[in-house]
């Protein structure tokens, strides 16, 4: 067989699959699956689980901070979308210029600190957190994306209670699970 001959057989083999493709019913198409309520309380759960993971990795071993960033790194790669794209992430205690984190190592050094690069970064994980509930006033589904908004109270280990207003938008992965693609904290209004 020529050469050409070959080329002409496999080009005519892709045309073969393309038509034999676009015949191929709706219901056969991926459909991205369906964000249920249950999921999105479950990943902030989740997230809360993983921001005290932090905290003890770094507060059980006197300030063990590599341990405490080889745990950060895992839990961004579970929570965060980072690998799906930019996730707009506005943490709570972040300044100009570095207000928000598109990239990983944006979140690393909000979560860890010691990053040259964002100098105001002290490490919010590694305070002495010990308990995360979230209390959302609202879940939106939109298919494969869901939204969320309401407050998040945070328990150091003295008992202390932190309150932050809190914005999630999950998408689910490839995998089917969620993955944070929008964050956006900030401290309640106290007043003028």
């Amino acid at each position: 067989m020529t050469s050409t001959n070959r080329r002409a057989l496999i080009a005519s083999a892709f045309a073969l699959a393309a038509v034999a493709g676009s015949s191929a019913p709706a219901a056969a198409q991926a459909i991205p699956p369906r964000v249920s309520e249950a999921e999105v309380r479950a990943a902030a759960e989740a997230w809360g689980k993983g921001l005290v993971s932090i905290s003890t990795a770094y507060n059980e071993d006197e300030a063990n901070f590599e341990k405490a960033k080889a745990v950060a790194s895992a839990f961004i790669d579970k929570a965060y979308g980072y690998d799906l794209g930019p996730v707009l992430f506005k943490p709570t205690l972040t300044r100009e210029p570095y207000t928000f984190r598109t990239t990983k190592v944006g979140a690393m050094a909000y979560f860890v600190g010691h990053d040259k690069a964002y100098p105001y970064d002290d490490g919010f994980a590694l305070l002495p957190w010990r308990s995360v509930t979230y209390k959302p006033v609202g879940i939106q589904i939109n298919g494969a994306v869901a939204s969320t908004m309401g407050k998040l109270e945070l328990r150091d280990k003295d008992g202390n209670l932190t309150v932050v207003d809190k914005t999630w938008v999950f998408k689910k992965d490839d995998r089917g699970a969620l993955r944070i693609i929008v964050h956006h904290s900030s401290l309640p209004f106290v007043g003028y």
